[in-house]
């Protein structure tokens, strides 16, 4: 499963797309991606993840939010691990998002902050991704503005702490076992595509979902959110059985800040 994450405060049960699939398979039904749509607030979305794996283990979900900070944020608070960053996120984040107190900015009247060598803004996974079209990923402190992924992360965070107490691990601060959740970064994985043009999302789809009901490929290409949903999950699928080997965190930085799950590399795709 896929779930294009929104952080919106009102309107949140529109924007937010889930999107499940299956593993391709040959013969005549070819389709991958079994249900397509929104209508869930965030707590709703979490407890439908929870009750899915309930019913099937396996599961393993794709969510388009930052799962922590960069490193030295969480130590500057005396943070020990990203677990406790969720619980400073709960206790902490609307007020971050109300005030912009360094390092957030993006609301009307707070500026982007100078950040300097040892307070950085992005993390260690954010800085390594490719650009797609001049395009990477936002600091989690911009809290505003186009693009901008801080509030739907700060609001997401208390979900994974929800999600770990209900047995899923949570990829790379726990090891890689289902049922799983992994962070994404949709634009790495619909390619370089204008999600703004609704006809470049149609041809995009058509490419990347040859084999979905009409359906699914209008309801794909009508918006952005369920553009990034449909796509992820669909990558998603066809490396499923890449899920089971990941490795859990690496470096000291990597267990506080994570890492953005990326498929292996497809050259037909990306080209």
């Amino acid at each position: 499963m896929a779930v294009d994450w929104s952080g919106a405060r009102l309107d949140g049960h529109r924007r937010t797309w889930l999107a499940t699939a299956r593993r391709p398979r040959v013969g005549r039904d070819r389709s991958i991606v079994t249900r397509l749509e929104n209508g869930r607030t965030r707590e709703q979305v979490v407890e439908h993840l929870i009750e899915l794996a309930r019913r099937d283990p396996r599961l393993v979900v794709g969510l388009d939010f930052a799962f922590s900070f960069p490193a030295w944020f969480l130590r500057s608070r005396g943070l020990a691990s990203a677990r406790e960053a969720w619980a400073y996120a709960a206790d902490e984040g609307e007020a971050w998002l109300a005030h912009c107190p360094f390092p957030f900015w993006g609301r009307p009247g707070a500026r982007r902050p100078r950040y300097d060598g040892e307070r950085v803004a992005w993390r260690e996974t954010e800085s390594e991704t490719v650009r797609v079209r001049g395009i990477s990923p936002k600091t989690v402190f911009q809290v505003g503005g186009a693009g901008s992924v801080g509030t739907g992360s700060i609001r997401g965070m208390p979900s994974l702490a929800a999600l770990s107490d209900a047995g899923f691990s949570v990829w790379p601060f726990d090891p890689a076992r289902l049922p799983l959740v992994v962070e994404i970064y949709p634009r790495d994985l619909t390619g370089p595509v204008n999600k703004s043009s609704r006809v470049a999302r149609a041809l995009r789809v058509q490419q990347c979902l040859p084999h979905e009901s009409r359906a699914i490929q209008d309801l794909a290409g009508a918006s952005e959110d369920a553009f990034d949903a449909a796509i992820s999950v669909a990558r998603m699928s066809r490396h499923a059985r890449d899920f089971a080997r990941l490795e859990p965190a690496r470096t000291p930085t990597e267990r506080l800040e994570g890492r953005i799950w990326r498929p292996r590399r497809e050259p037909v795709f990306d080209r």
